[in-house]
């Protein structure tokens, strides 16, 4: 059997990515926002409308979510910076364990926000 040895740069460089793919959410919500507002500019139809708050809201949710997940990163981080400056490198079982459940919420908020994404992009078609 296979030992794998997990140190905390790992986990930094994880964070690292997981982070810079959030910002780079909150950024395009912001353009996607932008569009929206031309749309509003354009359409008075109620039924689109509708379905532009929708995107509205799902966006705002998405940017609490985006703000939750980049400040668990941040607190994750200033765990390890601790360990790092008293020379230790080893991972405590519970904080990897919370590290890969952290993880699993990346990995289902960027199918939903891929998902969202794609039905705006539908939307878009239709009505720009």
């Amino acid at each position: 059997m296979k030992t794998v040895i997990i140190d905390n740069t790992d986990l930094h460089f994880e964070h690292k990515q997981w982070k810079n793919e959030l910002l780079f959410w909150r950024d395009e919500i912001k353009i996607f926002q932008n569009r929206l507002d031309e749309i509003v500019s354009r359409w008075t139809d109620k039924k689109v409308l509708a379905e532009l708050d929708q995107f509205q809201s799902n966006y705002s949710v998405h940017k609490e979510k985006i703000g939750e997940l980049v400040n668990e990163i941040d607190a994750h981080e200033h765990n390890i910076a601790k360990h790092y400056e008293a020379n230790e490198d080893a991972l405590d079982r519970i904080l990897y364990k919370k590290h890969s459940n952290f993880r699993d919420k990346i990995d289902t908020e960027r199918e939903m926000y891929h998902d969202l994404k794609k039905n705006f992009f539908k939307f878009l078609s239709k009505y720009m």
